[in-house]
């Protein structure tokens, strides 16, 4: 077994993950003086970067127990390195000019390199999830890494985009599938091994790739099942992968869905529309998304009552409904039956930082713009959902607001990786934009 290495934390790493200290094996940790002070000033407030501000101290506390750390750090606990909090230390020798501004980051950096020169022999890095502090970090040879734990990898990314499965099948499968009397098949006439649950199938004829049926394995029939071209409240899918997206947004049996694609794909309009067709199942339908808010910022400056501060955020959300009711005539059944909702509150457009408290049984929640949300976050939200709720989440995992969110660390992704397989869960990667041929154009090009 390899000598235990040291890792000096920045604050971000703690502010994503307050149980980060006990993901490190048993190699040691140091949290600089630096960190603690900029971890203080989140711990009162009430959204997730607050809870784990106060998540970490809270298990500080309970690691120390009315101990010093002394030189050599306290046990994290069992099979776990040893923590230690390291007072700030300046850039010492040719780097003491090096960075003129003092400010946190640099207190960080100059105490990691404190930490490496006097533990000679033994490998130390800064985590950080902070791509400019690691730029710095390398600029003056100090190793340096982004916090992975909760990243998923490559891959699986990929594999999620083109998780639809194309194949040929035979004409009597298609012809039993397609018009059969109950349009479906045992899936051991299509494929050889059981498809994991929603696994989704692009099925042609031989030697023509352009008729294409689409097909489901429902795992509670275990059978293949067709997906049929359906319509929502208006709107009707306009290719295969919006077909499959409402088929799982009208499925009863699944009861936690993500939409992933990139803008004008369709994923929140196919999400309110099914929702709104199936509002006699439900409650209550929410629609909603994170907020800056959600990253701890004041949106005290913005004129109004919180209904007008949040008003700019929400606007897409609205687009969206009045796309779904630009379908119908202001004076049909339909326009007017979303009117009522609204009034009603049956319907409720409203920032994701204001449902906690709120019960969530039997409910249609859409959260969109869910590739902001961190994996804690994602967590939180689901675990919220009582019973009969049906929860929808939508987002792009390339156009990521948060600054130490990516890509493969989002909770957008992570909802995809952990849920994979589940009976209750589906996941639809959308390609084509169907906005309008400007937009599609704009996205491919620029």
């Amino acid at each position: 077994m390899g000598k235990p290495k040291i890792f000096v934390l920045d604050t971000n790493v703690i502010l994503h993950d307050h149980k980060a200290i006990r993901k490190f094996r048993d190699n040691d940790l140091v949290i600089p003086v630096a960190v603690i002070e900029e971890v203080d000033k989140f711990k009162k407030g009430t959204d997730a970067l607050s809870y784990h501000a106060r998540g970490f101290m809270r298990d500080l506390d309970r690691i120390t127990n009315g101990k010093f750390f002394g030189e050599e750090g306290l046990p994290i606990g069992k099979d776990l390195g040893r923590i230690k909090v390291e007072p700030n230390h300046p850039f010492e020798g040719e780097y003491a000019g090096f960075f003129t501004d003092d400010i946190p980051d640099h207190r960080i950096l100059g105490t990691a390199m404190w930490v490496r020169d006097h533990h000679p022999g033994t490998f130390v890095a800064l985590v950080t999830k902070d791509i400019n502090l690691r730029m710095k970090a390398k600029a003056i040879g100090m190793a340096v890494q982004d916090y992975l734990t909760d990243k998923v990898q490559d891959d699986h990314v990929e594999e999620a985009q083109r998780e639809i499965r194309t194949m040929e099948a035979a004409s009597d499968v298609l012809q039993e599938l397609s018009y059969g009397p109950d349009t479906s098949v045992d899936w051991q006439r299509v494929v050889k091994t059981r498809p994991y649950p929603n696994q989704m199938f692009k099925l042609c004829w031989a030697g023509d790739r352009e008729e294409i049926v689409c097909a489901r394995y429902d795992a509670h029939r275990e059978r293949i099942v067709l997906v049929k071209n359906r319509e929502a409240y208006g709107i009707r899918p306009r290719n295969d992968e919006q077909k499959f997206a409402l088929d799982a947004l009208t499925n009863p049996n699944v009861e936690l869905v993500s939409l992933t694609g990139g803008a004008g794909t369709g994923k929140t309009l196919l999400a309110l529309a099914a929702a709104l067709a199936q509002e006699k199942d439900y409650e209550q339908i929410f629609l909603s998304r994170p907020t800056v808010i959600l990253g701890n910022q004041d949106l005290g400056f913005l004129p109004g009552d919180q209904k007008q501060k949040m008003s700019p955020f929400l606007q897409p959300l609205f687009d969206n409904l009045n796309v779904i009711k630009g379908q119908f005539r202001p004076t049909s059944k339909e326009a007017q039956r979303i009117d009522a909702m609204l009034t009603q509150e049956k319907l409720i457009i409203e920032p994701l930082a204001y449902i906690r408290g709120r019960s969530l049984g039997r409910c249609f929640f859409i959260i969109d713009e869910a590739q902001n949300l961190t994996p804690h976050e994602m967590k939180t939200i689901i675990t919220r959902a009582g019973e009969g709720t049906k929860m929808v989440f939508t987002g792009d995992i390339f156009q990521i607001d948060q600054p130490y969110l990516d890509q493969w660390s989002n909770g957008l992704t992570h909802l995809g990786e952990k849920m994979h397989g589940q009976q209750l869960f589906q996941h639809v990667f959308l390609r084509k934009g169907e906005r309008s041929e400007l937009s599609e154009l704009a996205a491919k090009l620029l």
